[in-house]
């Protein structure tokens, strides 16, 4: 039997050599190991600490307590995405999902984590034959390959804590392996207990947020992504809702055993490639379908896409979208969130700060002891509703990057950093910040209001609705109903 050892290597028994469990890296080093990782996630807080220790003397010398506090801050931020950025798997994912606060640091300081995210991209490690077969064996047995006609040792695609291969399965059927990188399950289990540990940094960024919470909600939706068996399942929901559907295809899960996963194989134009080549038309297309994907998933289907990252998607030979990756999926929306939506949107379009104030209270986005600028609120939220206020508009990474600079500004007086978050919100909100992010990438232009009014009609309505005139009840339930609507035809915009 393999033994895991901690050089990255696995005695055979049966022969006493060596063989190492993955590729050395494009940059010629290993993968980092379980105490290094530990240890530089650790070290997070420590720097933390004696940064603000190192500012007590700078005050001390005259410097302003705003600029010290910010002076800490950003290189605190920094340091975070340096490390999640270096290291693989839960670590690496984590880092990608703080992704979106890049956008609101200095480019200066925001360069040595674009480096280390892109380094990481490039480099993820690599299972050699032997271990695949290995794995492979783990989880269907040693006559393994008698299931299948053909099997690819190269690997066809990386994932943070696996890799996939192409194979043709016993009936013929061109097939996609998915296998899990042994110790997986251990490496996500320790980067978790110190994301934990260091959930505290938080407070650098939202200060008023519950981050035990919080903290807990994004280690659940982690945890939950090495489970194969849910996401197989979860795969075989979202085939049956959009069978035969003219735009989207989930491909069939052939089969799913411990840590390996076999479904079919899409073929098609990676959206990575459209991101970095494609015409302006083909990127309108694939960002507004990406969006009625997401949206249709939740509003008709009850259930929502958690990961629409870029390299999730495929454009399929007859022009359908094609989609994997379901270990990120959820039931949604959760009773409430109909009645969330129509009052922040009532507050924004139609009312003012005291409306929006007492949306955020209502729905829990700020303690309810806590004193906050509502005027200030209102003023920074407002601009984030500019898509809505046009027949067609063009989402970009310069506008987002005004978006998040107002919301996620250190400023101690920036509002936005005295919310928090219901915990229950964070799949929507990891969704939709992706989404937005790769759309914005793509510098997709169309009719985006129209699209979002198509699958959430009830906001339609709030806003047809004159200044003032909130008092005009809407039936939730109707709405609800129109959702099963025809859709219409996606708006390229030449």
């Amino acid at each position: 039997m393999a033994k895991r050892r901690g050089n990255g290597q696995q005695n055979d028994e049966s022969t006493g050599k060596r063989t190492r469990l993955f590729a050395v890296g494009s940059n010629g080093k290993p993968p980092v190991r379980a105490a290094v990782r530990n240890a530089k996630l650790a070290a997070l807080p420590v720097a933390f600490a004696g940064r603000q220790a190192a500012g007590v003397g700078r005050r001390a010398m005259g410097r302003s307590s705003a600029e010290v506090n910010r002076d800490i801050q950003l290189r605190t931020a920094q340091h975070i995405f340096e490390v999640l950025g270096e290291l693989k798997g839960c670590a690496a994912k984590l880092g990608q999902l703080l992704a979106i606060y890049e956008l609101a640091l200095p480019p200066d300081l925001a360069e040595p984590y674009k480096m280390a995210l892109s380094q990481l991209q490039d480099s993820a490690p690599a299972m050699l034959p032997p271990t695949v077969h290995a794995a492979m064996a783990a989880s269907m047995g040693d006559n393994w390959r008698w299931h299948f006609r053909e099997f690819d040792d190269r690997r066809a695609a990386a994932a943070s804590i696996g890799q996939v291969h192409r194979a043709v399965w016993r009936d013929g059927r061109a097939v996609a392996v998915k296998v899990m990188y042994p110790g997986a399950r251990e490496s996500v289990a320790s980067d978790l207990e110190q994301l934990r540990r260091i959930s505290m940094l938080a407070t650098v960024f939202l200060p008023g947020a519950d981050v035990k919470s919080v903290t807990e909600a994004i280690c659940r939706c982690v945890e939950e992504e090495l489970d194969y068996a849910a996401e197989a399942q979860w795969q075989r929901t979202f085939a049956v809702a959009y069978a035969d559907d003219p735009e989207f295809h989930v491909p069939q899960v052939i089969e799913q055993r411990g840590d390996v996963l076999i479904t079919e194989w899409l073929e098609g134009t990676p959206l990575t490639r459209i991101l970095a080549s494609g015409t302006q038309a083909e990127r309108d297309r694939a960002g507004m379908l990406m969006l009625r994907f997401v949206l249709s998933g939740w509003t008709s289907h009850g259930l929502l896409y958690g990961d629409p990252h870029p390299g999730n998607f495929r454009i399929m030979p007859d022009g359908r979208l094609g989609v994997v990756d379901f270990g990120a999926c959820y039931e949604w929306p959760p009773e409430g969130f109909d009645q969330l939506a129509l009052n922040y949107c009532q507050a924004i379009f139609n009312g003012g700060p005291h409306d929006l104030e007492v949306a955020t209270r209502t729905h829990g986005f700020v303690e309810a002891s806590r004193d906050f600028d509502i005027e200030d609120l209102f003023a920074a939220v407002v601009p984030c509703s500019e898509p809505f206020r046009h027949s067609t508009f063009r989402l970009s990474t310069p506008w987002l990057r005004k978006q998040v600079l107002r919301t996620t500004d250190l400023r101690l007086t920036n509002v936005v950093r005295q919310l928090t978050m219901p915990a229950y919100f964070t799949p929507f909100v990891r969704s939709t910040l992706t989404l937005i992010g790769v759309m914005c990438q793509l510098e997709t232009e169309g009719a985006l209001r129209a699209e979002i009014l198509r699958w959430v009609p009830f906001l339609d309505e709030v806003l047809e609705q004159a200044v003032g005139d909130d008092t005009l009840p809407v039936d939730l339930a109707l709405a609800r109903q129109r959702r099963a609507v025809t859709r219409p035809d996606i708006s390229v915009v030449s």
